[in-house]
């Protein structure tokens, strides 16, 4: 899945079709609010903790 200008994509090996659904699109929404809430809480605790700062960690 990717976010391209605000619209969901499915991609794959034979190529890319955007998600329509918007219960699904809504979902997805959700799930990226979610993660990107949680990198700015690792980052704050890595800054209070004086690690590094950077997004270069694995998921």
């Amino acid at each position: 899945m990717v976010l391209r200008d605000g619209q969901w994509w499915l991609v794959g090996r034979a190529g890319s079709i955007p998600a329509s659904d918007p219960a699904f699109s809504a979902v997805l929404d959700d799930l990226a609010q979610a993660m990107a809430a949680a990198d700015r809480a690792v980052a704050e605790l890595r800054t209070r903790q004086g690690g590094p700062s950077g997004s270069g960690g694995r998921r």
